[in-house]
């Protein structure tokens, strides 16, 4: 005799339980950007929850955002990790396009306060040295759109 799914339990209960499992911070890929900027002697803060868009990590000089997202939650365009479950389609493609318009909410909240955020994408975080080029990149490129702030953000 099987036992009977209880009555809360979700149809599809094994890709539930897979999904509460993802984690949502101290992901490798953060871990990769945090080392890096450690690397780089960049002062910063990580999973603030107090800043606009709550981004992942936060650069103290310059008040620059950065965002980790994983290639897969993200829609990471043209990356291999980008895929698309064969099962329940028409869930996925609701909640990738959600995560897309929930990112781009967050860039323009921060961009209307004057910060330039920052995407640093799981796969990017793979090779130490092109992600600690890549971050001087872009770090570069945001102070410059970025005057210094001295403000309680």
């Amino acid at each position: 005799m099987t036992k009977p799914k209880p009555l809360w339990e979700p149809a599809d209960a094994p890709t539930t339980k897979k999904m509460r499992a993802v984690r949502q911070k101290g992901t490798s890929p953060e871990v990769a950007v945090r080392d890096a900027l450690d690397g780089m002697g960049i002062e910063f803060e990580s999973n603030i929850r107090d800043k606009p868009g709550r981004p992942d990590i936060w650069i103290t000089q310059g008040a620059i955002p950065i965002f980790v997202h994983g290639c897969f939650w993200h829609r990471h365009e043209g990356c291999r990790k980008s895929t698309m479950p064969k099962k329940n389609r028409e869930y996925w493609t609701t909640k990738f396009r959600q995560n897309i318009e929930r990112d781009a909410r967050k860039a323009h909240e921060l961009e209307a306060l004057g910060h330039s955020p920052i995407t640093i994408w799981q796969c990017e975080t793979s090779d130490k040295d092109m992600l600690a080029k890549l971050l001087a990149r872009k770090i570069e490129a945001a102070a410059s759109h970025n005057p210094p702030q001295s403000s309680a953000l």
